[in-house]
C-alpha cells in the first residue's frame, strides 16, 4: 500500500517502490491514465544486458510489471516513446517490439538517444486503464 505522502487523491498517486536514490516513481496513475517513467530491461532484480531483441523484450517486461500493480495490461498501453542508443538497431528492435507488444493499439515514437545507465533502450508509456466505478 501506498502512504500518504505518495497519494495525491483516489485518482491521483504513485505506483510501485520509488528508487530512495531517484527523484520520481516507476509510474503515476492520474485518473483513467498511467504514466510511466522510463524503463530499462531488467528483472525483479538486476538489469538485463543483450541483444537488442533481448532488452527489448526485457524492457516491455518491465513495462508490464509496473503496471500491473493497476491491473493493466500492455493491451491498455496508448503510447510508447522508445529511447534507442543506436538506430542501426531499428530493424531489430522494431521486430522484437512487434512481437512483444501483443496487440495492442498505440501510438509510438522512437529517437536516437544516448543511454543514461548501460543499456541499448529505454521506454517510457502512457497507458489507459479507467478506475473502477465507485460504488
Amino acid at each position: 500500500m501506498l502512504s500518504d505522502s505518495t497519494r495525491k487523491s483516489a485518482s491521483h498517486y504513485a505506483i510501485g517502490n520509488k528508487n530512495p536514490n531517484l527523484p520520481f516513481h516507476p509510474a503515476v496513475r492520474a485518473g483513467d491514465f498511467i504514466f510511466v517513467s522510463g524503463q530499462v530491461p531488467k528483472d525483479e532484480n538486476n538489469m538485463i544486458s543483450g541483444t537488442i531483441e533481448e532488452e527489448t523484450l526485457a524492457t516491455l517486461k518491465t513495462i508490464a510489471r509496473v503496471i500491473a500493480h493497476e491491473g493493466a495490461t500492455l493491451s491498455d498501453v496508448v503510447r510508447i516513446t522508445t529511447y534507442l542508443e543506436d538506430t542501426r538497431d531499428f530493424g531489430r528492435y522494431n521486430k522484437a517490439f512487434l512481437e512483444g507488444i501483443g496487440d495492442a493499439v498505440l501510438a509510438r515514437t522512437t529517437v536516437e538517444a544516448k543511454a543514461v545507465i548501460n543499456t541499448k533502450i529505454e521506454m517510457d508509456a502512457i497507458v489507459y486503464k479507467p478506475l473502477p466505478a465507485s460504488k
